[in-house]
């Protein structure tokens, strides 16, 4: 740790539905926090948007709850930084004011786009910027470039809610707009090996280069508070602002995947399995691994993910589980307890019983024909039976991520698997993920992780820190010992994993079929 005589730094999560901001001391000692809902707008069906300014309002409401709160002189404040959602795409005009709403990555206007990239460049996109055809900014670009020409004329620049709202608040021109290389997988227009963007790509889409922002690395220090965002945020002018990261980048950092052969389990809403590796990979044959960078240069995260992984528990729990357990339990944490304790009833692999998790498609790889399922239902399936099944499926994808990762770097040793979010509060769950993936899980004592990734890399920005990996990991604690993998267990689930990734194929076919 370096020496700074301010005392305090700020973090920001800048989510999709709500907007997190923490104040912490150098140590990692949680000082004050606050939380704002972020609007969704769904002004035509399929159409979902966001407005930047949303994002720039949330944040400095939430700034200034942290600051007064806390107590402290903001100028005791060393620095701050952003973090925020990854896959959608907004946009500034010359004036760095927004040019359009922000395009939500759940907003599936640009399919087509996804389809013609695929088709015509899937491989390409795949290997330069380590993601798949997906939906991300390079098919939302083209959407804006071919069905509302007009707006796009008007785009200076394109660019992350993280880099909207440090820029303004720092005062910005156009031209300093800027991105960080933990976004670039999601781009469809980068080379992510080398830190740029694609001449080819951009070539091959028509996508100018003056529309992209220039790429910076995450502790950049992009400018500071003006005055007039001083007094909006409650803070000191001049407070130094770094460039910061993407979510999952800066959760992952927050929980100090910092060296190769990690793992990080995000058990939340969605249920996202990230690797740590010093070996930029690319998916090229499954198209289900999306590669990104890491904060830490030299490191990537090979990740996958479930669009409604924690999501199907909560359907589950509301219309089934719900109504046999008690008169209408409130829906509380602690029913989702119950519902565990009853899955783990019954035995390894649910007595021949499979579940599909994917109620709205499947993600990884791409294939939003899927839908969930069953299979395998006999008169014997209990409760009991359909709760574990839920369950294990997550472990299972889970198992089918390591599976391509393993046969991409069959040299990679996974050491542990950290898990955050709700679902990481499940002894019995983490317990079945360590026996289907034979990785040992363990959990962290910090609740929050995203908010404290973007405090560590202010804190490197202006010199507190030194190491970035070695504070990342001298500050993630464990809540306990680590769980390690049942020998007996992990054995009959391995045939259990095959059978799960071929019922998937399965699935996929047939659903496929219905469509045409």
């Amino acid at each position: 740790m370096g020496l700074n005589k301010k005392q305090y730094l700020l973090g920001i999560d800048l989510g999709t539905s709500s907007t997190k901001a923490a104040l912490y001391k150098p140590d990692g000692t949680l000082v004050a926090q606050d939380s704002a809902e972020v609007p969704l707008y769904y002004p035509k069906p399929g159409v979902v948007e966001q407005k930047n300014d949303d994002f720039y309002r949330t944040a400095a409401k939430t700034i200034k709850t942290c600051v007064r709160e806390s107590g402290i002189d903001p100028r005791q404040i060393a620095g701050l930084a952003f973090d925020s959602q990854m896959a959608g795409v907004g946009s500034i005009d010359d004036d760095f004011k927004p040019a359009t709403r922000f395009d939500s990555w759940l907003d599936m206007r640009c399919q087509p786009y996804i389809a013609w990239i695929d088709a015509n460049y899937g491989d390409l996109v795949t290997r330069l910027t380590g993601c798949p055809p997906t939906c991300d900014h390079g098919p939302k670009i083209l959407w804006w470039k071919e069905e509302e020409p007009d707006a796009y004329a008007q785009v200076a620049k394109f660019v992350m809610p993280s880099g909207y709202v440090a820029g303004r608040m720092a005062g910005l021109s156009a031209e300093n707009a800027f991105i960080d290389p933990t976004f670039l997988h999601f781009s469809a227009l980068s080379d992510a090996l080398n830190g740029t963007w694609s001449d080819e790509l951009c070539r091959a889409f028509g996508v100018e280069q003056t529309k992209l922002p220039r790429i910076v690395e995450p502790w950049e220090i992009i400018g500071a508070v003006t005055d007039e965002a001083a007094e909006l945020f409650g803070l000191a002018p001049g407070t130094p602002i770094a460039a910061g990261c993407g979510d999952t980048a800066a959760n992952a950092l927050g929980a100090g995947i910092v060296q190769p052969g990690m793992v990080f389990d995000v058990a939340g809403t969605a249920s996202v399995l990230a690797a740590s590796t010093d070996t930029y990979v690319t998916d090229v044959k499954h198209r289900a691994l999306l590669t990104m960078r890491s904060v830490i240069p030299g490191l990537w995260n090979p990740l996958a993910y479930i669009g409604g992984g924690g999501q199907v528990l909560r359907w589950y729990r509301d219309h089934f589980f719900n109504t046999l357990h008690g008169e209408m339990q409130p829906l509380t944490d602690t029913l989702y307890a119950l519902m565990v304790d009853v899955a783990a009833q019954a035995p390894v692999g649910a007595d021949g019983l499979f579940f599909s998790p994917h109620l709205g498609g499947r993600i990884c790889p791409s294939t939003p024909e899927m839908r969930g399922a069953w299979i395998g239902i006999s008169w014997g399936h209990t409760q009991a039976h359909f709760a574990r099944s839920i369950l294990e499926s997550i472990a299972y994808e889970y198992a089918y991520y390591l599976r391509i990762l393993r046969d991409s770097l069959p040299d990679l040793e996974l050491t542990e698997t950290r898990a955050i979010g709700g679902g990481a509060r499940s002894g019995v769950w983490n317990q079945m993920k360590a026996d289907v993936l034979g990785v040992p899980y363990l959990r962290l004592q910090r609740t929050e992780f995203g908010c404290w990734g973007s405090a560590l890399i202010a804190g490197k920005a202006v010199g507190i820190f030194d190491n970035l990996a070695e504070e990342a990991v001298a500050h993630a604690q464990p809540a306990g010992t680590p769980l390690r993998p049942n020998p007996d267990h992990h054995a009959q689930y391995q045939p259990l994993v095959e059978k799960h990734i071929a019922l998937q194929e399965t699935l996929r076919e047939t659903f496929a079929h219905t469509l045409q």
